[in-house]
Order: C-alpha cells, then structure tokens, then sequence
C-alpha cells in the first residue's frame, strides 16, 4: 500500500460536533465514514449514544453503526482487524480514507495496533458470566491477584470487564494476561493525519446538558426502560443508561438521573480529553472551522506529493 494513502482521523470528546464535521469532511473528499464509537455499533443503542440519524447515515455511507446486537460479542482487537481490511479495500479506490469517533482505545488500535491477545472461548466467557453474577467483582479480583500480581497493580479494580477479561485469559490459557500485553506499535502502510476538535469548557459542557435534554425529549427514558432486562452487559454500563436504570430502580428521582447524566458525561469528556492530550500527533481545531481542516488535509497531501 503506498505511503502516499491517508487515514484522517477525527477525534475529540463527546457533544464537541464531531458528527456534522465529518459528514461534510466525507462529502468534500467522496469517502465513507468509519465510525470509532464503541457504543454506536449495537443497533440497539440509537438514542443515549447519539447515534447518526437515518438522514445522515443517507447522506454518507457508516461503517460500524448498528452493526451489532448488544449480546454479540466485540472487542478493540476486533475493530482494528475489521477496520485494517476495509482501509485495504478503501485505499484501492482513494487516497484517503476517514474515520471518526471518541473511543480513545477503538481508535489507538487502528493507528498503533493491540496486542494479539487469544479471543475468548465461548465456554470460559459464559464461565466467568456465571460468576461474577454468582459471587460478585470482589473474589474474581482476589483471584486475578493470585494468578496474575502483575496486572492486578495496574487494573481498575472497580472495572468488571477489565477484571473478567484478564482472568479469562489466565484461565483459557494458563499464562498470564501480562505475557500477551507487549505495547509494541505496529507500522502502517499508510500515513496518518489526526486532527482533534475542540471547544472552550463552558461552550462544550453548554451542549453535553443540551444534548442529554434532547435525549430525554427524543425518548431515553423509554429506550433505556426497554433494555432494562440486559442491564447486565457490559455495553450498557454506559454513562446515559445506567443512570435511567438507577432511576427504574428507584435509586434516583427522573431529574436527579437526568443531572448524573450530564454531570457523568463531563466528566467522560474531560477524560477523554486528558487521553487526547498525550498525543502529540493531534493538530488541534475549533468544529467550526471547517475551511481550515479541509485545507490542512489537502496542504499535508500536496506537501507529500510534491
């Protein structure tokens, strides 16, 4: 593949105006969107994650939105894979390529690679389901300790999928997780050009608490009430849902789950930032400025094959 393809990559923190960005970024250069939201690929989740309208998904061609149900199984590894082979079958028709979205580890896959860590069998993931439902986060933790210290000091304790995965992959394979994590970056064959949109604090935290009000207006409440019976999975431990689920439990009144909604996703936001901001490769853009980042996409090009 020659050096002179592109993958743009457009990133930043949530509500910041990635989506309208891109659909005209797409249009502009005559390629598909492919979307780095882990969130947006279950078809069950159209609402709490914002995804693109049935009018913009019109507009341009999306890979990776609703793609999948909430009880298919997906990873990072996965991503990068699926994504690798449609760059090569998009690269054949264009010199450039684009995706998009704000799931830092989704889009670190694509540009850096993951490790080969084993995919799971069946049987130990339904396994390690069946106990942590049964015993709880607590002894699994304990257990991981044991058979893999290593990962133990670094792991979000708090995290049940960052804690079952390890132990699966201890117990599927007798090594532990920490053989498989090499944090070696991958060489691509292809150039990489990321840009990173942005927004003052006080504007951006303004359109995180305007979009969780059009959420509820557009039917949250009522989305999040039908996926109550899977509340178990992982993909719905997500801020927006949970919350809403709080509610149906009665944990919280309406308004004090729709003020963790927003309180919950600033605070994702400024994650997401703080991630964003140790990579140096990133040229910074106001959403608006559309002229700019297309005119900086096409002066890299020209730069390079001049």
């Amino acid at each position: 593949m020659s050096s002179a393809k592109t993958l743009i990559v457009i990133t930043g923190p949530t509500a910041v105006g990635k989506t309208a960005l891109c659909l005209d970024i797409a249009q502009h250069f005559g390629i598909p969107i492919i979307n780095a939201d882990s969130r947006q690929i279950y078809k069950e989740l159209k609402i709490g994650t914002a995804s693109p309208t049935s009018e913009q998904l019109a507009k341009v061609k999306h890979y990776f939105v609703g793609s999948l149900s909430l009880n298919d199984y997906y990873s990072a590894s996965l991503f990068e894979q699926q994504t690798m082979e449609i760059l090569e079958r998009e690269f054949a028709k264009s010199d450039y390529a684009l995706m998009a979205g704000g799931s830092m580890m989704y889009i670190d896959a694509v540009c850096d690679g993951i490790d080969d860590i084993p995919t799971v069998d069946d049987h130990t993931r339904e396994l390690l389901k069946a106990r942590l439902s049964s015993e709880g986060l607590e002894p699994l933790v304990e257990e991981l300790k044991k058979l893999d210290p290593e990962y133990y000091e670094i792991v979000d304790k708090q995290n049940p999928r960052r804690v079952v995965h390890g132990l699966e992959i201890c117990l599927m394979t007798g090594k532990t997780y920490t053989s498989f994590r090499k944090r070696e970056k991958k060489q691509r064959p292809f150039r990489i050009l990321k840009i990173g949109l942005n927004r003052d604090r006080e504007e951006l935290y303004n359109r995180i608490n305007q979009r969780v009000d059009e959420m509820m207006d557009e039917g949250l409440l009522a989305e999040a009430r039908n996926l109550y019976p899977m509340r178990h999975l992982n993909a719905l431990n997500t801020v927006g849902y949970k919350e809403m689920f709080a509610y149906l439990d009665g944990t919280w009144t309406l308004e004090e789950a729709v003020e963790r909604i927003k309180g919950n996703t600033r605070r994702y936001a400024r994650k997401q930032l703080t991630w964003y901001k140790k990579d140096e490769q990133i040229r910074w853009f106001h959403p608006d400025e559309k002229e700019k980042i297309i005119s900086y996409i096409s002066q890299d090009y020209e730069q390079r094959n001049n």
